[in-house]
């Protein structure tokens, strides 16, 4: 028996996944990347499913695959108690929509994978660096970043006293 949620997608939006999986009632869609946003604005708004939280999004780089990357996307209903991961495959050098138009929380997880990925967001509101440097070069968790050693240089905080331990 086909998992309804599937089920429902497939008819709403029968060109948008390419490809599925289930493992321990887990659910898993890939879709692509032009229907991510329409596709979770449905997946938030009808109530039949209620997926009114994001409560991940991270990337993924599977060196040597075409497309490189994955964007994951963990969605969870608190209404439902229904979970469902959506991926969405990218090439490097390519971009994915942002979907902070459908989940506020968006922004934050978008920024990250930006700054450790190097995957770009259109139409992300500020997309910049969030945990590395300014000045760092290039996105540290993408499989061929350079495992070299990196000088370090930590400063006290002058609005913090020392730890005593």
């Amino acid at each position: 028996m086909e998992n309804p949620i599937l089920t429902r997608l497939k008819e709403k939006f029968p060109e948008s996944i390419l490809e599925t999986a289930e493992f321990r009632e887990e659910l898993t869609i890939v879709v692509r990347g032009e229907d991510i946003v329409p596709l979770c604005g449905f997946l938030r708004d009808n109530p039949e499913f209620s997926f009114n939280f994001l409560s991940d999004l991270c990337g993924v780089d599977r060196l040597g695959r075409k497309p490189r990357f994955d964007v994951v996307y963990h969605l969870y209903s608190l209404d439902k108690n229904h979970r469902l991961r959506l991926k969405v495959k990218v090439e490097e050098g390519e971009s994915t929509p942002s979907v902070t138009s459908v989940w506020n929380t968006a922004n934050w997880h978008e920024r990250e994978v930006f700054d450790m990925f190097g995957i770009r967001f259109d139409g992300h509101p500020d997309l910049r660096r969030i945990l590395m440097p300014e000045g760092w070069e290039g996105p540290p968790l993408r499989k061929d970043f350079p495992l070299t050693k990196e000088e370090v240089t930590f400063t006290h905080n002058k609005n913090r006293p020392p730890r005593t331990e």
